[in-house]
This record gives structure tokens, C-alpha cells and sequence, in this order.
């Protein structure tokens, strides 16, 4: 039997270090192939070279990463803010899609503080459906292929809508034990620490990274750091409601009790579309 494969697929160089890279090292333990996919060359991060140049900064570090973590790395297709969901991007997500075979997708919230987040996720999303559709072509052209596949999106920047409301994930994932090496991955992305500190405030990249990790891992109850996760609605994805994440990684995944219930007794709908219990939202 072949291994199983997992991809990421994300907008930016230093996207998946930040919210994905700790599954996907768990994933590479457990026995898994792992895939890493940026949309955008990150052509704009940067206040002190040109876009060429900050392209090819940007695609080393991001092998760098990859290569630290055992991924293998697909180049980008498109530049920062081009990343809009259309047939020439779908086409070339999913021919990645079909030539890796994955049984897990890991991306973007639908919702994010930005374009290029949700826009990836959208072609992310669409891309894997498309891996049944003989009739769909692909480019370059793949052949389809009938396996499941189930995507899961990360949380969003600041664990919050666009409009600020708090998102709670339906799934922790445990990342104490890799969280070094996550951060070993995301220092990899040595250029994003001036471009970020100029642009966003955020003057240290691996602090706001391991704060994150911290934070989820607070909301779990459990785990000291950890990545939140929402497993896509399975249909047209796969024959079945599988959840191979949890699958593969067992004690070191832990389902949101509040999104295993059918209903949440005596919450507004509103509450309910952000999933936050009462005794989190201080925490949020």
C-alpha cells in the first residue's frame, strides 16, 4: 500500500509555518508524504528589493522551511495580491492536486483578514473537489483520480472573523512536541521579520507565531501549544464522513465537544456560527 499524503496549501511564503506546519510534522511522523504549496511568490514583502529579487528571497527561504521539515515543495503561480479565484489558478491548483494525490488538504479559513487567505482557500477548496471530474482539464493536464479527500482550514489571523468576532476551531491538534521545529521552520523565513515589523507591527514574526500556538493551546484545556482545525463538509469530497486528521494522529487530536452535538442547548444562532462557548469567550 502506498504511503498516505497530506499538502498544505496556502497563499504566502511563511503562511503554513505559521498555522499549519506543526500538523503537518505530526502527520510526516506518523508515517504521512507532506506537501508544501504557496499560491503567491510573496513578491510584496518586502521594503528593500524589488519584486524579482524579493521572489527569489522568498522561494529559498520557503524550500529552506520545507526542506527543514521533510515537505516537498511546489513553486508559486502568481504574485501577492493576484491570488483571485478564477479557471487559469483553479486549473494549475488542481493539476498539484492530482499529481500529489492527497488524502488531506490543509488551508485558509473561508474567512480571513485578507484577500489572498480566502481566495486560496476557495481555489484550495474547488481544486480538491475538482480530483474526481474526468472531464475537468487541468494545467497542465492530470488525470483525475477517485480517492477521498478531506480538507481542513486553519484558523484565522488573531483567532477572529474580518468583523473581529472570535472563531473557536471544531479540532485541536497537539503541536507541544514539534513546536521548536515548527519555529526552526517559520525562522527559515529570515526576510519576513523587517517587512512585517514595517508593515503590521509585528516586530517579532516567531513571538506572534508561538503566542498563537499558546493561545490555541489554552482554549484546547489540554495541550500547551497546539493548531486549531475545521474539517470541509465531506460531500462531494469523499464517499464518506471521514476524518482521517484525527485518524492519523490520535491522542494528539482533540475534538471541540461543542461541535460533536447536533445542537448547542440554549445558544443564539449567532453564538453558534462562531462556536464560542460562554466560559471562553474572556480567552478569545
Amino acid at each position: 500500500m502506498s504511503r498516505q499524503t497530506a499538502i498544505a496549501i496556502a497563499a504566502h511564503p511563511d503562511d503554513i509555518e505559521f498555522k499549519m506546519c506543526g500538523t503537518l510534522l505530526l502527520l510526516r511522523r506518523a508515517g504521512w508524504d507532506i506537501h508544501c504549496f504557496n499560491l503567491a511568490t510573496g513578491n510584496g514583502g518586502s521594503t528593500l528589493h524589488d519584486s524579482a529579487r524579493t521572489t527569489e528571497i522568498r522561494a529559498e527561504e520557503a524550500r529552506d522551511a520545507a526542506r527543514l521539515i521533510g515537505a516537498t515543495w511546489h513553486p508559486p503561480i502568481t504574485d501577492d495580491m493576484e491570488i483571485i479565484y478564477g479557471a487559469a489558478l483553479l486549473r494549475k491548483v488542481a493539476a498539484v492536486i492530482r499529481e500529489v494525490r492527497p488524502s488531506i488538504v490543509l488551508t485558509h479559513p473561508l474567512q480571513d483578514y485578507m484577500e489572498d487567505h480566502m481566495e486560496t482557500a476557495r481555489l484550495a477548496v474547488s481544486a480538491a473537489f475538482a480530483h474526481t471530474i474526468t472531464n475537468y482539464v487541468t494545467d497542465p493536464p492530470r488525470p483525475s483520480y477517485p480517492d477521498d479527500i478531506t480538507v481542513y482550514h486553519c484558523m484565522p489571523h488573531g483567532a477572529c472573523d474580518p468583523i473581529r468576532r472570535p472563531v473557536i476551531p471544531s479540532a485541536w491538534v497537539d503541536t507541544t512536541s514539534v513546536h521548536r521545529q515548527s519555529m526552526k521552520a517559520l525562522a527559515c523565513h529570515r526576510s519576513q521579520r523587517e517587512w512585517l515589523d514595517a508593515t503590521q507591527g509585528m516586530g517579532d514574526y516567531l513571538q506572534s507565531m508561538e503566542h498563537h500556538a499558546r493561545h490555541m493551546g489554552r482554549l484546547s484545556g489540554t495541550f500547551q501549544f497546539a493548531e486549531g482545525w475545521w474539517r470541509h463538509q465531506h460531500d462531494g469530497f469523499s464517499r464518506h464522513d471521514t476524518d482521517p486528521l484525527a485518524e492519523a494522529l490520535g491522542a494528539d487530536h482533540l475534538p471541540n465537544p461543542y461541535f460533536i452535538a447536533a445542537d448547542f442547548p440554549g445558544r443564539s444562532a449567532s453564538d453558534r456560527s462562531c462556536g464560542v462557548p460562554p466560559q471562553w469567550s474572556a480567552a478569545t
